[in-house]
């Protein structure tokens, strides 16, 4: 019988998931959650069969259907059944019942969709199942798992459509007759606009526009849209990031729907949509404060939903953005509008888009070279305090080391940037290190993108095949080492209230974002995230791909552990960090983080190699 200690040398040896990378499997045996029944016990029925993948360990199972008292088939050690496996479907009355003392491994049907659309040789021998066939957790969001599913499994009907040079009167009869909220406009089979409710209501009714003008006049012209095989969670977050709720579907160039706010999430308080809806609705600091507080929940619904870390860290980011550019509306409403274009760049996690419930700020301001400091100087100043103190008072912290718009030196004409960074490429001492560390991760919040753009394409030129520099980055990323003992064990904090803890975030999680960057640097390439990161390194052989496979796999298992952790301090009413205690976690637990940590440490010495 394969005790959970013993599952990932079951799993290497079983017909279908030894064909797993390795890496894969180990972190795929602490997803299974194993169950034993006694003799006649029911394991399933109808449809719940749909909502896990079971996996005989031991004993036997017998499938029977309708009023057969008979089993149609009996399945012994090895054997899988549910969702994946078949031969359920929703209206199925199916039984599987325990054949004497039965053991089996469940795993989630969300899981078994995301092995299936990442490992080909997973979809040879399961049927990927839909993902809204899992149950939503207890106390979570239920439209989390949308994660793993892709945009088109949301589309329910043909999109409505009509060509701009239709009437307003003619839109808003056809939005009555078809029980829509919204129209695509078409013109030669190609998107045109985009025409709501709201834009009836706002830009038509209460404009006193004439009823028979061409509803081209009050539409969206060239909307957002999303592809219909997209992850539906990127949807979400395209709504959360520009408050929008109509969303149109291509495929392709074709239109092939309409997605909206309610297709993909629940309207309650911590839903990242309606949350970030409610963000842009404040005209005042206070009450950003009161709706930034809602985030601790969300992110504990996100732990409970067992959503990735890489979802997490998007969907938690996008609230800061959110809050960040309301900030700056509010300030652009205070101090008028700006007198030269400027962008608000985010940096460190925020710009990575890694951001857990407890984040700093790291920020500055890229401004266009027309700005003058005797003329502008003061404007600028204002609005970045404005900003940088409600961020604080909302929860994103002061940086300890002042890396934010307020201080003047990170308040800077594109010009200047650009003497920064060529300094600290070509003086490569710690500080300028430490300073590139911090200013490579950067994204455009709010403002004129093609501020940072053009800097950074000079950026990555200067850096990229620049031995000397990366050997210095090199260097610098292996300052935080693995929480590794001498011996291979796990080495844990010593003294103090953080005795017998160890610290998730700089023994583990930033060695691998410092790894990331350095083959971000030596490639030239402009991704930001660090899963992201990985991916193209792999791609332009800066990193092998089963090694980028590795960190990979291991940052979302230590960043899954560190956002659980944070729930459950959370959960008590206790502020979070990022020190986990070894007695939260089980002894699989503890030897995935070991292995993990190995991982980091083997790609840390290859580093080192390379540049030496």
């Amino acid at each position: 019988m394969p005790h959970s200690t013993a599952l990932p040398a079951a799993l290497r040896g079983h017909r279908v998931f030894g064909r797993l990378p390795e890496t894969v499997r180990i972190t795929l045996a602490g997803q299974f959650k194993r169950q034993v029944f006694n003799a006649g016990a029911v394991v399933g029925a109808g449809p719940a069969l749909l909502d896990r993948l079971g996996w005989v360990l031991s004993g036997h199972l017998a499938l029977r259907t309708g009023a057969d008292t008979a089993p149609a088939v009996v399945l012994g050690a090895g054997d899988l059944f549910g969702a994946g496996a078949g031969p359920f479907d929703q209206a199925s009355d199916w039984q599987a019942l325990a054949e004497g003392r039965l053991e089996v491994a469940f795993l989630p049907a969300a899981e078994v969709a995301r092995l299936c659309a990442e490992h080909l040789a997973m979809s040879l021998f399961l049927a990927a199942p839909a993902a809204d066939t899992a149950p939503p957790p207890p106390g979570g969001d239920q439209h989390l798992g949308l994660m793993t599913t892709p945009v088109r499994q949301l589309l329910k009907r043909t999109p409505v459509t009509l060509p701009p040079s239709a009437t307003v009167l003619q839109t808003a009869q056809t939005m009555r007759d078809q029980r829509v909220s919204s129209v695509l406009l078409i013109e030669q089979d190609l998107l045109f606009g985009l025409v709501t409710d709201r834009d009836l209501r706002n830009r038509a009714l209460a404009a006193g526009l004439d009823p028979q003008a061409a509803v081209h006049e009050i539409a969206t012209v060239a909307p957002l849209t999303i592809d219909i095989n997209k992850p539906a969670f990127e949807a979400l977050l395209l709504m959360a990031r520009h408050n929008i709720h109509h969303i149109p579907v291509l495929d392709g160039q074709r239109v092939a729907g309409m997605l909206t706010a309610t297709d993909v999430t629940e309207q309650h308080s911590t839903s990242a949509v309606y949350l970030a809806g409610e963000i842009h609705k404040q005209g005042t600091v206070e009450g950003l404060v009161a709706a930034a507080a809602r985030v601790k929940q969300l992110q504990r619904n996100l732990a409970a939903a067992d959503a990735s870390a890489y979802s997490s860290g998007h969907i938690i980011t996008a609230i800061a953005d959110a809050i960040t550019a309301r900030l700056l509306l509010l300030a652009e409403v205070k101090l008028g509008p700006p007198p030269v274009d400027y962008a608000w760049v985010a940096a460190g996690s925020q710009a990575r888009q890694e951001q857990t419930a407890k984040s700093d700020q790291d920020n500055c301001l890229v401004l266009d070279d027309r700005y003058d400091e005797a003329a502008h100087g003061a404007y600028f100043e204002a609005l970045a305090g404005f900003v940088n103190d409600g961020l604080d008072a909302c929860g994103y912290v002061y940086c300890p080391g002042e890396m934010m718009a307020r201080t003047a030196e990170w308040r800077q004409p594109v010009r200047r940037w650009t003497e920064y960074f060529r300094k600290w490429t070509q003086q490569p001492e710690p500080k300028a290190l430490m300073l590139t560390c911090v200013f490579f991760d950067l994204r455009v919040v709010y403002g004129k993108e093609a501020l940072l753009e053009g800097l950074r394409r000079e950026v990555l030129a200067e850096t990229r095949d620049n031995r000397i520099f990366l050997a210095y980055m090199a260097g610098n990323a292996l300052m935080h080492r693995p929480a590794l003992s001498m011996f291979g064990g796990l080495a844990t904090v010593r003294h103090g209230a953080l005795r017998d803890t160890v610290d998730l975030k700089h023994s583990g999680i930033v060695p691998i974002v410092d790894l990331a960057r350095v083959y971000a640097l030596a490639g030239g390439h402009d991704a930001v995230n660090t899963h992201d990161r990985l991916l193209v390194a792999a791609q332009g052989k800066e990193i092998s791909e089963q090694s980028a496979r590795d960190l990979r796999d291991a940052l979302e298992f230590m960043a899954v552990l560190r956002i659980r952790h944070q729930a459950a301090q959370m959960a008590r009413g206790v502020a979070p960090d990022n020190f986990l205690s070894l007695a939260e976690v089980s002894n699989f637990e503890r030897s995935q983080l070991k292995h993990a940590f190995g991982v980091v440490q083997t790609l840390q010495s290859v580093l080192a190699q390379r540049y030496r």
